[in-house]
This record gives C-alpha cells, sequence and structure tokens, in this order.
C-alpha cells in the first residue's frame, strides 16, 4: 500500500499561490484609503450604482481580493463594513476552492446589504456564500442587473490577472467593530 505524499513534500506547489496572495492582499490600513477610489470607480463604470449605493441598508468593499489556485485555490481580501454612509467596521473576506483551475488574479468587490437583518447576520458572521450565490460583474448595467438573495447582492470589479477554474467553494466573512 503506497503512503499518501507528506505535507513537506505539497510545499513547493503552495508556494505560488500564498505567494499570489500576499502579494495583492493589502493590509487594512491601506484598504481604507483604497475605499472611495473603489466607490468611484463603481459608480463611474455605472452610473445606476449610485442608487444601489443609496438604497442599501450597509454594504462592505473589499478593494483588492487576490485570488490564486493550482487545483486547491483560495482568496483573502481585507475590507471596510460602512453603514449610514459612515464606517462601522473591518471585515476580512476568505476563500477556499477545489476543482480544475489554475492562475491568480485581483479584484475588487462589494456586498450591498438590503435589510438591516442582512446587514446584522453579516455582522454576527452568519453571512456565508455558498456555491449557489453569485455575483454580477460589474458593467456599464451591472445596477440593472443586481438580483438580492436573502437581502445580499455581490458585485464585482476585475483588476488583472487570468485565471481558467471550474470549482466550487464558498466566502467566509469576519468582521470586527471600529475601535476593537
Amino acid at each position: 500500500m503506497a503512503t499518501p505524499p507528506s505535507f513537506a513534500s505539497r510545499i513547493p506547489a503552495l508556494v505560488p499561490l500564498a505567494a499570489a496572495l500576499l502579494l495583492v492582499a493589502p493590509s487594512t490600513a491601506r484598504a481604507q484609503d483604497d475605499v472611495p477610489p473603489v466607490i468611484a470607480k463603481f459608480k463611474e463604470k455605472d452610473p445606476g450604482m449610485e442608487k444601489i449605493f443609496s438604497d442599501a441598508v450597509g454594504y462592505a468593499v473589499f478593494p483588492t481580493v487576490g485570488k490564486g489556485a493550482i487545483g486547491v485555490g483560495g482568496a483573502r481580501g481585507k475590507g471596510w463594513v460602512y453603514q449610514g454612509g459612515a464606517i462601522v467596521g473591518k471585515t476580512t473576506l476568505t476563500q477556499v476552492t477545489i476543482g480544475l483551475q489554475l492562475g491568480g488574479q485581483a479584484y475588487s468587490e462589494i456586498v450591498f446589504f438590503q435589510t438591516r437583518q442582512a446587514l446584522d447576520n453579516f455582522k454576527l458572521g452568519h453571512l456565508k456564500l455558498d456555491a449557489q450565490a453569485s455575483a454580477i460583474a460589474l458593467t456599464a448595467r451591472a445596477s440593472a442587473d443586481l438580483a438580492y438573495r436573502n437581502g445580499v447582492a455581490i458585485v464585482t470589479m476585475a483588476k488583472g490577472g487570468l485565471m481558467y477554474e471550474a470549482s466550487v467553494g464558498g466566502q467566509k466573512f469576519s468582521y470586527t467593530p471600529v475601535g476593537e
């Protein structure tokens, strides 16, 4: 009976993934400075996003999410949570995927909360996006096509990179109120 490969033998394959995520994942301090330009870019690309922002109870902005994979993949990004136009907390997005995938990419993501309950669930750590959840890519008509699921809608904007994938996985979020 053959023994499975040791963890140490798998490290060389994981190094490019870890390096890609570290290079594109911003520090928390920098992420706060990057939020206004990201919001402006979303509104510039689709003027209808102005209404989405103003109608939302709150939103989480991830200026840069880094994603990389060689068979097994991961994504990570740090961002800020807004309620009533003011920052109320810090957040981290983490994603693990398995399946046919190769490459790396960076993108911005905004999670919109249609209801107070959806925002509260996010703050309590109850929001986990499964394989059924989908994000809409930012286009000139993204706001017209935006659909909320359980009070949550997601819009992404590519920043760069190339990723080939047919994978399953989900996003998990952590939340820390400002001042903690």
